[in-house]
């Protein structure tokens, strides 16, 4: 085949491909770029935007939120009321626990007080019980039964009941008065004739008796002890005590 031949048939295609005209050539670029785009963007996650380029984007509306929340947080906590309250609820806080630590320094002083008086009152009793003598049982006296054991007796409770007189002013006017007969009556004298005889060892008339009784004594006006403790009293208010008697009274 001649040389001119085939080059005509090689120059055809390129000139139809060169006879497209602008118009065909910007439709074209214009399907590779949408395709480009439309490949980018599904590569971009759900709620993200793409830039010229195909660079994926952060999406607008999330970022605008967390902005605002950070400007109402930074607001809040630069608000002077806010800040007087934070102060505020501060001082309450330290208020209550130094409240609460003064309570219990309170309640464990009064522990400790309590503690102490109890261990003193404890200190004390066993002092007490220390130093408190051993009493030792004393028997009752006992007196004979006889002129001796009754005026013996009967000193014993005039010194008790503050009642002066002494072993031989009593002894010396009983044997004058009965001889130491507790049963002696006086039949004769002015007593006897106005029918109130004296009776027992110091010869008391009953009226006598009656008025000058010593509480603690019988009353049985022969009762040795009895007649002689009244006696001695009635002597005492009369003549100062039956140590002064030296004769009937």
């Amino acid at each position: 085949m001649p040389k001119n031949t085939l080059n005509r048939r090689l120059s055809r295609p390129l000139e139809k491909f060169s006879a497209l005209n602008k118009q065909h050539k910007i439709a074209i670029a214009g399907v590779s770029t949408l395709g480009a785009a439309a490949i980018a963007l599904s590569a971009v996650p759900g709620g993200a935007t793409t830039v010229a380029g195909g660079t994926p984007a952060v999406a607008a509306k999330p970022v605008a939120a967390e902005q605002t929340q950070t400007r109402d947080l930074h607001a809040t906590l630069s608000s002077p009321l806010t800040g007087d309250k934070v102060k505020l609820d501060a001082i309450k806080a330290k208020q209550q626990a130094a409240a609460k630590q003064k309570a219990a320094d309170a309640a464990k002083k009064a522990a400790a007080e309590r503690k102490a008086a109890e261990s003193r009152s404890a200190k004390k009793a066993a002092d007490r019980s220390a130093k408190r003598p051993q009493m030792e049982t004393v028997a009752a006296k006992t007196y004979k039964n006889n002129l001796d054991g009754w005026i013996r007796q009967s000193l014993d409770i005039m010194h008790s009941k503050g009642i002066p007189g002494s072993y031989h002013g009593l002894h010396k006017n009983i044997m004058r008065e009965s001889s130491g007969n507790p049963r002696a009556i006086n039949g004769w004298d002015i007593n006897a004739i106005n029918g109130v005889p004296s009776k027992g060892l110091l010869q008391v008339i009953p009226p006598t008796f009656a008025t000058y009784h010593v509480k603690g004594t019988s009353n049985d006006i022969y009762d040795p002890v009895a007649n002689i403790t009244a006696a001695a009293n009635y002597a005492a208010h009369r003549y100062g005590s039956i140590d002064n008697v030296n004769s009937a009274y």
